[in-house]
């Protein structure tokens, strides 16, 4: 199993990008609501979206670093950034 996150500071972008995703086929997509570490404010927010993908086995191996890259650039591409290890 491959779990990814990227963070996105605009929810449409984060719904957007979950969506395509989705239509992609991963085993499973959600976004959801990060508020700023210190942060009060409710507009003070990030969206994450949470990829998981069963079907990758190994973590070392082409398919799951270039699922890395690819969800690196598209965070990059956002404004945003990308966590490869969200368990951690």
């Amino acid at each position: 199993m491959s779990e990814h996150l990227m963070v996105f500071p605009d929810r449409d972008d984060a719904d957007r990008i979950a969506e395509d995703l989705r239509d992609e086929g991963f085993t499973e997509v959600r976004v959801v609501r990060e508020a700023l570490a210190g942060e009060d404010d409710s507009e003070d927010h990030e969206w994450a979206v949470h990829v998981t993908e069963e079907m990758v086995n190994d973590e070392s191996g082409a398919v799951a670093k270039g699922l890395r890259e690819r969800f690196a650039k598209l965070a990059e591409d956002h404004d945003g950034w990308y966590d490869p290890e969200p368990r951690t």
